[in-house]
């Protein structure tokens, strides 16, 4: 090499090193990444609103009278980002907790009216960005990958020692 020029980066064995852009993993990381980002650059800014705020208001709305730990098990979140997420929207008014009736040590949660007007708001763009991620991938490779996907899904709770 001539004077100026760094020194070329040691190629390792394939084996070697993690494997990082033709990995599965990756691409699924790059996926959800990607799927994201839309969201964060002007649906989130706009309706202050982040993205991990965003997953529980989505959980919310499809399951309500859900406690904390439901919501971060439903979402693979860790249970601390749960509770700022859960804090952050009802600080905003966005969601509502309730006690449990049955179990008075439960606080039960749901979306306010003003969540629901949002979930409702923000679902139409995020329905439509589902729809451009799966075109040209017909039912049956959707159904194949879902069931994929819960396989992977399992694997990681189990890992875990986290009952499915």
């Amino acid at each position: 090499m001539s004077g100026g020029d760094a020194a070329a980066p040691a190629q390792r064995p394939r084996g070697a090193a993690l494997p990082v852009d033709d990995s599965i993993f990756f691409k699924l990381v790059r996926v959800v990444n990607l799927t994201a980002r839309p969201f964060s650059e002007s649906i989130g800014r706009a309706h202050h609103l982040s993205l991990n705020e965003w997953r529980v208001l989505l959980v919310l709305a499809n399951h309500p009278r859900v406690v904390g730990s439901e919501v971060a098990a439903l979402t693979g979140l860790d249970k601390m980002t749960v509770s700022r997420a859960i804090a952050a929207l009802e600080r905003r008014g966005r969601v509502v907790r309730k006690v449990d009736t049955a179990d008075r040590r439960r606080m039960l949660l749901r979306l306010s009216a003003s969540g629901e007007r949002l979930y409702e708001r923000i679902g139409t763009p995020a329905k439509a960005r589902e729809q451009s991620l799966f075109r040209g991938i017909d039912a049956a490779d959707q159904e194949r990958l879902e069931r994929l996907l819960d396989r992977l899904i399992d694997n990681l709770l189990a890992a875990d020692g986290v009952g499915a």
